[in-house]
């Protein structure tokens, strides 16, 4: 298995600010979490990292914001459970992708990919070129791990495809999901929910134009930057 860089992440209040201050995020009725105390990071213009006091997940979708219009979207996937946690299973049925409209839309099978797996090598090929980092894990979870809820193209070795994942807080699991959203994807805020045994944790992301990409991106290092400042003034 491939090992990962596992970095220590501090969601600071900066961060939390900044990604809240760019919109009031899509929230379905249904999929409101069970614990309030939800933090959100920000690691890139489009790596977003959110916790809880059970679970971990980050998320990149820098694909999916170049995929304006298209029916599929990709998003790179990382999970763990705080440390404390006892081992907990998540299946493909605690994902889900709330969309703008609060449409609420759930993983595929393996078989809904395999019929459309040739429309989706264009944007897997593009994600092994431009994809981001997603290894930001809590220290405690530094034995990688695969999650393999569809099976990809490709390879030196055939992959098999599983229904759940196993969790565990000194592992740090990663893997690559795929939606079909409704009406095609379209500018404007997401949720990607994961279900925890007593928990929901939310991950905000805003499908972006370039220009606002660019805001982004200039208030994210501007954020950073003070809050480093702050850190050698202690």
């Amino acid at each position: 298995m491939k090992s990962h860089r596992i970095v220590r992440l501090v969601i600071t209040a900066v961060a939390t600010a900044l990604i809240i201050a760019f919109g009031t995020w899509a929230v379905a009725e249904e999929e409101k979490p069970t614990q309030p105390s939800e933090q959100i990071g920000v690691e890139g213009t489009y790596v977003r990292v959110a916790t809880n006091e059970e679970g971990w997940v980050v998320l990149g979708y820098r694909i999916a914001n170049e995929s304006v219009g298209k029916n599929w979207i990709l998003l790179d996937v990382g999970l763990t459970v705080m440390k404390g946690t006892k081992a907990q299973k998540i299946t493909r049925d605690d994902i889900k992708l709330v969309t703008p409209d609060h449409k609420v839309v759930s993983l595929p099978t393996q078989e809904d990919y395999e019929k459309v797996r040739g429309e989706l090598v264009p944007l897997v090929q593009r994600a092994a070129m431009v994809g981001d980092s997603i290894n930001y894990f809590p220290a405690s979870a530094d034995d990688p791990c695969s999650i393999q809820f569809f099976a990809e193209q490709g390879g030196p070795r055939v992959m098999l495809a599983y229904d759940e994942v196993e969790l565990s807080s000194n592992r740090a699991c990663v893997g690559r999901v795929y939606f079909e959203v409704p009406g095609g994807i379209q500018y404007g805020l997401y949720n990607f929910d994961v279900k925890f045994e007593n928990s929901i944790v939310k991950v905000p992301m805003e499908i972006m134009t370039e220009e606002r990409a660019k805001e982004f991106t200039k208030e994210w290092k501007k954020a950073l930057k003070e809050e480093r400042h702050k850190g050698h003034d202690h």
